[in-house]
C-alpha cells in the first residue's frame, strides 16, 4: 500500500470486523469524523534567514486523552517519525505559539534552503487506536533575493531594477532599496521594482534590495552609467624643454567607458595617436601648438592647445682616445666633442665620478694601470649640460702581485690532495703559468695539484706568471707536510749486556712531522707499557720496543735485547777486598795457576761424568789472546764460583752456604808496546762434586772451603 496521503488508523478490539486504514487528502487539513489536523497555509514561501509561522489546529473524539504531540518532516510509511523538537538542527529554532491543546501552531526561525521539506503534525492518545498524523503537511520553500538590472545605462536614459525571488513570498512584502550599502531616500519602490529616470553619472553604483523588517539583504548588482569624454586636458613633461631631452605629452579625459582612442594634432595636422605622445631627443623642429582628441563610443572632445617651446643644451657629447692601444708608460690624449647651441665653452673631466681636469683635451703622460678607469666629459652651456658616455682606459701591463694560495685550511697531512693556485694582476690576464720547487720546474697551469702528497713534496714552491708584456715570479711558499712517525728505531747507550743491579739506557728515535712528543715502552709478551719518554732505563733482561706518537698516528720499533747477568753485592766486595788484603791476592794467584793447569782435565771429567766437576766459563772476547803468564798492561777480570758437592752427613743449609772473596791483582809490563788499555773479563763458574772420600780429599786440597772468588787482574 502506497504512502502518499495522510493516514488514519482506528483500531478497536471491541469491533467485530477489522476496519481498513482510511486515507484522506485535503488541501488545508485532514480529518475523519472527529479526527483531524488543519494547516493554514499548506504552502509557505519564506525569505532566507527569516522566521516562518506554521498555523495548525487538530481535533479528536471525546473520551480520548492526548499523550504526546509533535512535528515531524517528510514522513515515510513503515518508519518511525522523529520529533523535530528532539532534532539538534531544529530544537533551538522551533517554538510552539499556543498551549498545544488543539492548537499546534509553531514558529521556525532562521530558515535556509536546507529547511525546504514537508512538515507534518502528529498526536498520540491514551488508546491504542488513537494515533493521528496530518498528511500532507506544510510545504516550506526558502528563497533569497536577486537584483535584476542592466549592466550599463547611458547618461540621460531611464532604467528599471527588479528585486526577484524564486517563489511568491507568503507574507506581504515591502521592499527596501540600497545603493552602495546606503538606503535610498529620494526614490521609493513600486512593488518590487525601482525606476531611475534620466540617469546621471551619480546614479552609477552597487544596488541591493531587502524586505522591510528583515535582516537579509540581496547580493549587490552593479549599474554602470556611460557618457562621452569631457574635461579633456594635456600635460607636458618636463615643464622646461631642452633639445635632446625626451618629452612626453599625456592626454586625460573623464568618460565612461574610458576613452581608448586618442589623436594628436600639431597646428591642425595629425601627428600621432595614443594617450601618450612621446618625442625622444626633441629638436627645435618640434616647436608648435598641440591638441589631443579623446573618443569613446558615445562621443569625442578636443583639449585646449598647448605650446612646445624647445631649447637645447649640448648634445651628442663624445670622447675619443689616442692611441687606441695603451701600454703602461705611454702618453695618452682624450678629446671631448659636443653639439650645442650656443657652443659649449666649459668642459670638465671625471674619472669614476671624481673630477680630474678641465678643458676640451685631457692628457696623461707616462700612463700606468692606476689610470685605468671609466672617464666622462661634461659639456656645459647656458641652457644646461650633458655628460658623454663613459669610455674606459684599458692600460696593458705585465704580471705583478703574483701570489700562491694553498687550497684548503689547516694542516697538510701525508696522503691528502693539495691544490696550489697562482694569482696575478696583469692586463691582459696571464694565460701562461709555470711552477718551480726549489728552482726546479715541476709543472704548468694556473693550478698545480698534488694527489696523495708525501713528505717528499715538502719544500718551497714558486709560480711564474707570463703575459705578452712580461713575467714575474711569486714569493716562495713552503709546503709543510705532516705525517705520522716512521723509521722508528731503538739505540742502546752502551752494551745490551749488563750485570744485575745496573741499568742500560734505551733511546727511541723517529721521523715525524710534527716531531713525536709521546713515547711508550713495551716489553715483549706484556700488554701494558713499562715506561714512557724518549729514553728508558732497563733493569731486567728481555726484548724491548718503543712506540712513537704524534697527532697523525703512531708506529712501533723493532725489539732490542737486554741481557742481565747475576752479579755480587758491591758493599760485600768492598769489605772483603779491604779485609782480605794481600792474603787474598796470593790465594787468587794460586787458584788461577791451578785453574789453568786443571782446566782441561776438569772439562773432560765434567763432560763424561755428570756428577764430576762442572765448569762453565764465559769469557768476554778481548783484542788479544795471551797466556796469563805473560800479562799485558790490560785489566783481566776473573770471576770464579766454586760450589763443592755436598759431603756425606752435610746439611742442606751448610751446602748452600757460600763465601765470596774479591781481590784485585795488577800486573806491570815493560813499556815495549804503546797500546791502549783493554779489559779482558773471564767468567768461571766451577762446581765440584765429590762422589767418594778419596776424590773429595783431592778436591779439597785445591779449595779447602767452598767459596766464590772474583778477581780483577790489571
Amino acid at each position: 500500500m502506497s504512502f502518499n496521503t495522510i493516514y488514519l488508523t482506528l483500531m478497536s478490539v471491541r469491533m467485530a470486523p477489522r476496519l481498513p486504514l482510511i486515507f484522506l487528502l485535503m488541501i488545508h487539513g485532514v480529518s475523519s469524523a472527529e479526527w483531524g489536523v488543519i494547516y493554514s497555509p499548506s504552502h509557505i514561501c519564506a525569505l532566507k534567514n527569516s522566521s516562518v509561522i506554521m498555523s495548525c489546529t487538530y481535533t479528536y473524539p471525546t473520551g480520548y486523552q492526548i499523550k504526546k504531540v509533535f512535528w515531524t518532516k517528510n514522513p515515510v510509511k513503515g518508519e518511525e517519525n522523529p520529533d523535530l523538537f528532539e532534532d539538534p538542527e531544529y530544537s533551538q529554532r522551533l517554538q510552539y505559539l499556543e498551549d498545544k491543546q488543539q492548537n499546534c501552531t509553531i514558529r521556525l526561525s532562521h530558515v535556509t534552503q536546507k529547511d525546504e521539506h514537508m512538515y507534518c503534525f502528529k498526536f498520540i492518545t491514551d488508546k491504542p487506536d488513537g494515533l493521528w498524523l496530518g498528511y500532507p503537511g506544510v510545504t516550506l520553500t526558502v528563497t533569497d533575493l536577486q537584483v535584476e538590472a542592466p549592466e550599463r545605462v547611458t547618461e540621460g536614459h531611464n532604467v528599471s531594477l527588479t528585486c526577484k525571488s524564486s517563489c511568491t513570498l507568503t507574507d506581504r512584502a515591502t521592499f527596501i532599496w540600497y545603493r552602495n550599502s546606503q538606503p535610498l531616500t529620494e526614490r521609493r519602490d513600486r512593488n518590487n521594482q525601482l525606476l531611475l529616470q534620466s540617469v546621471r553619472r551619480e546614479d552609477a553604483g552597487r544596488y541591493s534590495c531587502a524586505l522591510h523588517e528583515h535582516s537579509y539583504i540581496s547580493p549587490a548588482a552593479h549599474l554602470s552609467v556611460t557618457y562621452p569624454p569631457r574635461s579633456v586636458s594635456v600635460s607636458i613633461s618636463p615643464s622646461v624643454i631642452v633639445e635632446g631631452d625626451s618629452v612626453t605629452l599625456s592626454c586625460s579625459s573623464d568618460s565612461n567607458p574610458p576613452a581608448l582612442n586618442f589623436s594628436w594634432f600639431k597646428g591642425g595636422m595629425f601627428v600621432g595617436s595614443g594617450r601618450i605622445y612621446s618625442i625622444s631627443k626633441i629638436s627645435s623642429d618640434h616647436s608648435g601648438e598641440y591638441k589631443c582628441r579623446s573618443i569613446n563610443e558615445h562621443g569625442q572632445k578636443d583639449s585646449a592647445a598647448v605650446t612646445l617651446n624647445v631649447m637645447y643644451p649640448p648634445r651628442s657629447v663624445s670622447v675619443s682616445i689616442s692611441p687606441s692601444v695603451i701600454v703602461e708608460g705611454d702618453s695618452v690624449t682624450l678629446n671631448c666633442s659636443s653639439d650645442s647651441n650656443p657652443p659649449a665653452l666649459n668642459f670638465s673631466w671625471f674619472k669614476g665620478g671624481m673630477f680630474v681636469g678641465s678643458g676640451r683635451i685631457y692628457r696623461i703622460s707616462k700612463i700606468s694601470s692606476d689610470h685605468s678607469e671609466e672617464y666622462k666629459c661634461r659639456s656645459i652651456n647656458e641652457h644646461g649640460q650633458k655628460d658623454s658616455a663613459a669610455v674606459t682606459l684599458n692600460v696593458m701591463y705585465p704580471p705583478r702581485n703574483v701570489s700562491v694560495s694553498i687550497n684548503g685550511s689547516g694542516e697538510i697531512v701525508e696522503g691528502h690532495s693539495v691544490t696550489m693556485i697562482c694569482s696575478s694582476d696583469s692586463n691582459p690576464p696571464a694565460l701562461n703559468f709555470s711552477w718551480f720547487k726549489g728552482g726546479t720546474f715541476v709543472g704548468s697551469g694556473r693550478i698545480y695539484s698534488i694527489s696523495n702528497i708525501s713528505s717528499d713534496h715538502s719544500g718551497e714552491y714558486k709560480c711564474r706568471s707570463i703575459n705578452k708584456h712580461g713575467e714575474k715570479y711569486s714569493d716562495a711558499v713552503a709546503l709543510n707536510v705532516m705525517y705520522p712517525p716512521k723509521n722508528i728505531s731503538v739505540s742502546i747507550n752502551g752494551s745490551g749486556v749488563i750485570v744485575e743491579g745496573d741499568s742500560v739506557t734505551l733511546i727511541c728515535s723517529s721521523d715525524s712531522n710534527p716531531p713525536a712528543l709521546n713515547f711508550s715502552w713495551f716489553k715483549e709478551n706484556q700488554s701494558s707499557a713499562v715506561g714512557s719518554g724518549q729514553s728508558f732505563s732497563a733493569l731486567q733482561s728481555g726484548r724491548f720496543y718503543c712506540e712513537a706518537h704524534n697527532q697523525h698516528g703512531s708506529q712501533r720499533s723493532d725489539a732490542v735485547t737486554v741481557t742481565v747477568h747475576p752479579g755480587a753485592d758491591r758493599n760485600v766486595i768492598v769489605i772483603t777486598a779491604t779485609s782480605g788484603g794481600l792474603f787474598i791476592i796470593i790465594i787468587i794467584i794460586i787458584i788461577i795457576i791451578l785453574f789453568i793447569m786443571r782446566k782441561r782435565s776438569v772439562k773432560t771429567d765434567l763432560t763424561m761424568k755428570q756428577n764430576d766437576l762442572y765448569a762453565d766459563v764465559s769469557q768476554r772476547v778481548s783484542v788479544h789472546d795471551e797466556s796469563l803468564s805473560e800479562p799485558d798492561p790490560v785489566n783481566d777480570a776473573l770471576y770464579a764460583s766454586v760450589k763443592p758437592s755436598r759431603f756425606r752427613g752435610e746439611t742442606p743449609e751448610s751446602r748452600d752456604t757460600e763465601e765470596i772473596q774479591y781481590a784485585t791483582v795488577q800486573y806491570h809490563r815493560k813499556k815495549e808496546r804503546n797500546r791502549p788499555e783493554e779489559d779482558d773479563c773471564q767468567y768461571d763458574d766451577i762446581r765440584v762434586h765429590h762422589p767418594d772420600a778419596a776424590e773429595r780429599q783431592s778436591d779439597v786440597q785445591i779449595v779447602e772451603d767452598a767459596m766464590v772468588i772474583y778477581s780483577s787482574v790489571k
